[in-house]
């Protein structure tokens, strides 16, 4: 029987391509997303090409959806062996101008839906005796503070301190637990949205935003896909069996700690 992932967020940009990627490793791919078009799109084309995939409606932010997402995996995949939690989103303003129902939407969607998932994967693996991965889709901007980011970086941070308490609860049933921090994806619909927001914070052209961020970083590039695709396979794979509660840069040097 193949493993089976569950990629939350999969039906679009980087969970798209995530999803595709745990396909080609031999997964049966289940592709949560909030907008359930976009999920039954990347499960169309994986069964397209022969891949076992199948497509579940989630909203992050509600508990009970969460719990029936899980449930309805487990029912059509018989398992979940490798969690992906992909789900992000950023608001970007001053700390003076910073609504508070942005501030609580930030924890919710990028904090607290990973918690959510964890905590309802990590069940079905315990009971199932099922040593397995857990990823969380990470950001640099969870090691080191964002101007204009109090939203997204508190819950970033809070993101790799929840990574560790559940590493620690989970070694004793072999289960790892491992958060991806991603440098700026400048390719990204996430990024193209806040070039107006960045030029302003940066006090240059919208034209030169992605120049700018490009120069902060030592390869003198973004992050693409790939590079998160082939550390997140390594990480959910039998390779990386004695590795859990990190945090790892995918971030071209531009944070090395």
């Amino acid at each position: 029987m193949s493993k089976v992932a569950l990629v939350v967020g999969g039906g679009r940009g980087l969970g798209a391509h995530l999803s595709r990627r745990m396909a080609k490793e031999g997964y049966a791919v289940a592709v949560a997303d909030l907008v359930e078009e976009n999920a039954q799109q990347v499960v169309a084309s994986l069964t397209a090409d022969g891949y076992r995939a199948m497509a579940v409606k989630v909203n992050v932010c509600s508990e009970t959806e969460i719990k029936t997402m899980v449930g309805q995996v487990v029912k059509e995949l018989g398992k979940i062996d490798s969690l992906i939690y992909n789900v992000g989103a950023t608001i970007s303003a001053k700390i003076t101008e910073f609504e508070l129902k942005n501030f609580q939407f930030l924890l919710d969607v990028n904090l607290t839906g990973y918690f959510l998932c964890a905590r309802e994967v990590a069940k079905v693996m315990i009971d199932q005796g099922i040593q397995g991965s857990i990823i969380v889709i990470n950001s640099k901007t969870g090691k080191v503070g964002s101007k204009f980011n109090p939203g997204y970086s508190a819950a970033k941070f809070g993101a790799v301190g929840l990574t560790q308490s559940l590493a620690l609860d989970l070694a004793e049933h072999k289960i790892r637990v491992n958060s991806m921090m991603l440098g700026n994806m400048l390719n990204s619909e996430m990024f193209e949205g806040l070039i107006p927001q960045y030029a302003i914070k940066l006090g240059i052209p919208e034209s030169e935003v992605k120049k700018a961020y490009m120069e902060k970083v030592p390869l003198k590039r973004g992050c693409e896909v790939e590079d998160v695709a082939n550390v997140v396979a390594f990480y959910s794979s039998d390779q990386a069996c004695y590795l859990t509660g990190q945090a790892i840069n995918i971030t071209g040097g531009q944070v090395m700690h």
